[in-house]
């Protein structure tokens, strides 16, 4: 799929209920939420998830394109609204939009000393060099981007990789930050072990953009 192309992990439900049922018991960064779903229609599984006080963005595809259709699902608490057809690279781009909104506050670049993350693309640059990493590496990175300045202890760091279906064990994890702090080596700020508490990014001084 293209989501997996780009690195999310993906779970699908091709039926209301356990769509549903999905949203009850576990947690996503994004749902995409077709609205002709047999057993329960997608409207309702929306008015669940969002009764149920979750705020987790919600992009809708549906082939209803009127305007009533459109206004209905926006006020029932959708983030976004794509009618079908589509094309497959602007539901790509819809998804990372609001995937950078709820992470990164819409902004599109995250910078911490001489460190670049690119929300968009999801690039790291050192001194505006590129940096590759492994998919395992840049999740554990975006984590503590996204909390710099404040631990972040193993399990969250864990539990944040199995959610990409990167599933490792707390030592294979220590292996793999050790791999991240080697290839991040230019970096003018650091991520500093804690121990028995987790990790840290240490907060540099930089712009946001």
């Amino acid at each position: 799929m293209a989501f997996q192309e780009t690195g999310y992990a993906v779970q699908v439900s091709n039926d209301g209920i356990e769509a549903d049922l999905f949203l009850t018991t576990s947690q996503y960064d994004l749902v995409v939420l077709d609205l002709n779903l047999p057993s329960l229609d997608g409207l309702e599984v929306l008015k669940r998830f969002r009764k149920a006080g979750n705020s987790t963005p919600v992009l809708i595809l549906s082939a209803r394109d009127t305007v009533q259709s459109r206004v209905t699902g926006l006020d029932l608490g959708a983030n976004d609204y794509l009618t079908k057809p589509f094309e497959l690279s602007e539901l790509v781009a819809r998804v990372r939009a609001l995937i950078r909104k709820n992470h990164w506050g819409n902004l599109n670049e995250i910078v911490q000393a001489n460190l670049r993350f690119d929300t968009v693309d999801r690039c790291v640059f050192v001194n505006d060099q590129k940096v590759d990493l492994s998919l395992r590496e840049l999740v554990i990175l975006e984590l503590l981007l996204k909390r710099a300045g404040r631990v972040v202890n193993k399990d969250q760091l864990l539990d944040e990789l199995a959610s990409h279906d990167l599933e490792l064990s707390a030592n294979a994890l220590e292996i793999v930050i050790h791999r991240l702090r080697k290839k991040l080596e230019n970096f003018t700020s650091s991520i500093r072990t804690l121990r028995g508490l987790g990790y840290v990014l240490e907060k540099g001084s930089g712009a946001v953009h």
